[in-house]
């Protein structure tokens, strides 16, 4: 087996609120040491160009004449933060990595299109930083007939390994859009055959931070506070649009946007019993996802910032039968999971080895995605 080397892994979610970096000692089979992070939060003003191409994105493809600079700009935000991100995080250590992990900025995601798009030239990167950069992941996923999404369950699988998993276990991580991951850690690799199932379940914290900024002007429902103060209006969630979506057999994956219907039916309701509604909808939906999985998971391991809010977590817990509790629970660091999965997927890319597999994006056979970028 391969001698692990450090590697740093960088994640920008579709809530835009800021850059994490995480450090990661791995061969890309095994975790050797987790290393330092940190968040770089954007500020106001950071990300003009990217906000305005995230709001209107069908503008921007393809882009001309003004859209095309606006376009341009927007990837410049992309890279000057992330690396940022990068130069913090290692002014604060001696390590040294190998390569950076480099995910990018989701702009919009249609797997039913068979495309997927996200902001940022790893190899712009590589040249601010000077140093080997991996980056889109998703691209040859997609090629294989994937859905490009989830890249996290790989990650997952070693997680596992690494707590010592001696049964099926779920890791559910809460961002803007909810996905799990399925694992059975007696699998001899993340590639076998029933060794993963990974999949978006539905809205994650995106409906509630859109509500309470429209509502409210807050940018989400901080520990759940407005939605443990409201009543959970199920009549408005009979026939929402995430019917057919949770019925559809893994894998499977969403846009952020895919649900924000589910807002309009929330009209006329008070701030707090919207908000815990739509809390109540996501819940709803990873209720509904343990149904795809080949067995109960021995418990579920919450990760994303929707392991921060105190409702949505006791409600998964009254209505999972397994134990829910965030992954801080098995020594793990929720915060910075996705970014250390992609110094991990990064490690992995510069093996040769698998980042998905048909268990976990839909892919035809295993795939080695990622691009390799030199300084």
């Amino acid at each position: 087996m391969s001698e692990p080397i450090w590697s740093l892994g960088l994640m920008s979610g579709t809530s835009m609120d800021g850059v994490d970096a995480a450090l990661l000692l791995t061969n890309g089979e095994e975790i050797a040491a987790f290393g330092p992070g940190a968040e770089t939060g954007y500020r106001p003003g950071d990300l003009t160009a990217l906000a305005e191409v995230a709001k209107d994105w069908r503008r921007f493809r393809p882009a001309s004449g003004m859209a095309a600079e606006v376009l341009a700009r927007a990837e410049r935000e992309v890279i000057v933060h992330h690396a940022a991100a990068v130069t913090r995080l290692l002014a604060e250590t001696k390590i040294a990595p190998e390569a950076i992990g480099f995910h990018g900025q989701t702009v919009a995601h249609a797997p039913d299109e068979g495309w997927t798009w996200q902001l940022g030239d790893g190899a712009a990167l590589a040249r601010m930083l000077n140093r080997t950069v991996v980056w889109d992941f998703r691209s040859a996923d997609m090629e294989a007939g994937g859905e490009g999404a989830p890249l996290a369950p790989f990650y997952h699988f070693a997680l596992a390994r690494h707590i010592g998993a001696a049964a099926p276990v779920a890791f559910l991580n809460i961002g803007g859009v909810a996905n799990v991951t399925w694992v059975d850690p007696s699998k001899p690799s993340p590639e076998a055959e029933g060794a993963l199932l990974a999949f978006d379940t539905g809205p994650g914290n995106a409906l509630v931070n859109d509500w309470m900024q429209a509502r409210a002007g807050a940018p989400m429902d901080r520990n759940g506070e407005a939605a443990a103060a409201g009543r959970v209006a199920r009549e408005r969630l009979s026939g929402n649009a995430a019917a057919a979506f949770l019925a559809r057999k893994p894998p499977k994956s969403l846009d952020r946007n895919d649900f924000s219907a589910a807002l309009h039916a929330m009209d006329g309701l008070s701030v707090e019993d919207g908000a815990a509604t739509l809390t109540a909808l996501a819940v709803d939906c990873v209720v509904a996802a343990r149904a795809h999985m080949p067995s109960p998971p021995s418990r579920w391991l919450v990760c994303g910032g929707g392991r921060r809010n105190g409702t949505a977590m006791r409600m998964l817990g009254e209505a999972l039968a397994e134990p829910v509790e965030p992954v801080e629970a098995v020594g793990l660091d929720g915060d910075m999971l996705e970014a250390q999965a992609f110094a991990f997927l990064a490690v992995r890319t510069l093996r040769g080895l698998p980042n998905s597999a048909p268990g976990t994006t839909g892919c035809a056979a295993p795939v080695a995605g990622g691009r390799v970028s030199a300084p």
